[in-house]
């Protein structure tokens, strides 16, 4: 059984937590470029980042900034950022309230396949939602977690977009716990038009304790992966 390493980092600035990524991230390329390099079989670690970001928008490496309806000054009037950044996908909104979580994972120590690894994250979330009584789907050809996929009321409680290097992964998913709805309104949710956002206590009418929910994660997350955890 592999071990992952689990990083609690509260409310963490966005740009503070993506470089942290891209250190963690790099040091498991550098260590796979030297075992090859060299013929050791020094063992990669594997990385699972929890944290809450102030507000910010953030848009993917194929995103259309078109669909960001707001400009520096009322970005900065709402109390918010935006960063173009490396991932997949295109935008979404960070801020308090919502469960991030950020897997570097080395997929050599579990299976070379991107679609399974993003499927098997969508997964760990919809169990999650399924303990508490919501309908997590899949939306044929949109990656994310979804509720009521077929009916003219379908939104969005879970965005995904991940990125990949020499199968190492970075960046991961955001679960609406108890977000703040309205940011949602001045984006174009992953590009996608027509399409409401939800959180779980938009869902379930009342605050769901967030550490709560991160256990619940931990676990459907371990017996997907078939891993273990430790502090970092």
């Amino acid at each position: 059984m592999q071990t992952v390493r689990l990083h609690k980092l509260g409310v963490r600035d966005y740009k503070d937590t993506w470089d942290f990524q891209e250190k963690l991230f790099q040091e498991v390329i550098d260590l796979k470029i030297n075992n090859r390099r060299t013929g050791a079989c020094t063992p990669t670690p594997n990385h699972l980042l929890f944290v809450e970001h102030p507000h910010v928008y953030t848009l993917g490496k194929s995103g259309d900034i078109g669909h960001l309806l707001l400009n520096k000054t009322q970005l900065s009037d709402k109390g918010a950022t935006f960063y173009k950044i490396n991932r997949g996908g295109d935008i979404t909104y960070h801020g308090p309230g919502q469960l991030v979580g950020y897997p570097i994972l080395d997929l050599d120590n579990f299976f070379t396949d991107i679609h399974k690894y993003l499927r098997l994250l969508e997964e760990s979330i919809i169990r999650t939602l399924a303990s508490y009584g919501i309908c997590g789907e899949r939306s044929q050809g949109e990656t994310g977690v979804w509720l009521d996929t077929d009916s003219p009321f379908a939104r969005k409680i879970c965005a995904l977009g991940v990125r990949t290097s020499r199968w190492v992964t970075m960046h991961g998913f955001a679960l609406n716990v108890n977000t703040d709805l309205g940011y949602f309104d001045h984006i174009i949710p992953c590009g996608i038009k027509g399409k409401a956002v939800t959180s779980m206590e938009a869902e379930l009418n009342r605050k769901v304790p967030m550490e709560e929910v991160q256990q619940k994660v931990l676990q459907h997350f371990s017996n997907l992966f078939e891993v273990g955890f430790e502090p970092a």
